[in-house]
């Protein structure tokens, strides 16, 4: 278990010219588990591998409960990485490869045997554990490689590189409930990289996501949802994403393609900005809304996704099941105020008030 803090973190693979990992400074609490988001390319990975280090950083330091660890190999560093594809001896029945990192480090055999015996039956490995890899299914092969990684009990931290990319998608949340209950048991830090926005915001306590090298966000799975501080998480984060529309602030007041929205929390704000709302806050309303066509009606089974048309603009609404609408309406429909946002170079900056009882639709 360990505290790691990064002062500074910035790397670039050619020298300077750009840099896939922009400044970075925070720390990662011990015995929290926190996820890495974001899309290929945007540096989680380089990130994780800096931490574990495969990666020396082009600037600032990383220090592991207070020592500063920066220069020092990956073997020193009492970190534990399972990467994307499974990294394992096939000379070696699975047993053997769950042992193996432990008696690198000279553990005793009777804590061997309970600990290999503890992480097979907490990954469902108890009946493989005589197989040799390559005889296993691909996913089986992974959730191996994830005891290996799991099996130390004095490991500082544990770092995860997409690990469930070749696992069954019907098995995904059966293992990440595991790693989670693992995570409860042992209170080591963990760090997941994903792409996946369901992996990391079930999985993790605090999310970064990340975009072109940066850290757009921290927080929990509902500051990403409920309190987007940046258009990035409104656009990554939730499916179908946010909902944007340029817009003008006047006199305290939202115009949006020439529809008034309402008035601005913020009433210091005027000038161009970008309104952000969730479709499952686009709601039909009884009064003082704002009449939208309905262009098309979509049952997904527990909801539906409605198009609707805001002048030339159209935008989604997750809605109800039993809600009777269909295509070709004309229906009054409200942003709730305060989960509708006013961007400025995709930073949130305010939300919305209310709108009076008969505004202009």
């Amino acid at each position: 278990m360990a505290t790691i803090e990064l002062q500074n973190i910035a790397h670039s693979y050619d020298g300077g010219e750009t840099f896939a990992l922009k400044e970075i400074s925070m720390t990662w609490e011990d015995g929290k588990a926190y996820a890495l988001l974001g899309p290929s390319g945007c540096g989680k990975t380089t990130l994780l591998n800096i931490m574990s280090g495969i990666i020396k950083p082009s600037h600032g330091r990383i220090l592991i409960d207070g020592v500063d660890i920066t220069d020092k190999p990956t073997e020193e560093r009492n970190i534990a990485q399972v990467f994307q594809f499974p990294v394992l001896y096939d000379t070696m029945s699975v047993r053997k490869n769950l042992e193996f990192p432990l008696k690198n480090r000279k553990v005793p055999a009777d804590k061997i045997q309970q600990r290999v015996a503890h992480i097979a039956e907490l990954l469902g490995l108890e009946d493989q554990l005589d197989i040799r890899p390559g005889k296993l299914r691909s996913d089986l092969q992974q959730i191996v490689s994830l005891g290996r990684g799991l099996v130390r009990e004095d490991v500082a931290a544990i770092l995860f590189d997409e690990p469930l990319t070749v696992i069954d998608q019907n098995f995904k949340w059966t293992l990440r409930n595991r790693l989670k209950r693992l995570h409860l048991a042992t209170g080591v830090t963990l760090v997941y990289v994903t792409h996946d926005q369901t992996e990391a915001l079930t999985f993790a306590d605090d999310v970064l996501l990340m975009k072109d090298g940066e850290v757009v966000q921290v927080g929990s799975a509902n500051d990403l949802f409920l309190e987007p501080s940046h258009e990035f998480s409104g656009y990554f984060i939730g499916s179908p994403g946010m909902n944007f529309l340029d817009a003008e602030v006047s006199n305290h007041e939202v115009v949006a393609h020439g529809v008034h929205l309402g008035p601005v929390a913020d009433t210091s704000l005027s000038g161009p900005h970008r309104v952000g709302v969730r479709p499952e806050f686009v709601v039909p309303v009884e009064k003082g809304g704002i009449d939208m066509d309905v262009v098309k009606v979509e049952n997904r089974g527990g909801f539906q996704l409605a198009q609707l048309a805001l002048a030339d603009q159209k935008i989604m609404a997750k809605l109800d099941a039993d809600l009777e609408i269909s295509a070709g309406e004309r229906r009054a429909f409200g942003f709730v105020p305060e989960r509708t946002f006013l961007f400025h170079d995709e930073r949130a900056v305010s939300t919305m008030k209310p709108m009076s009882a008969g505004a202009a639709r």
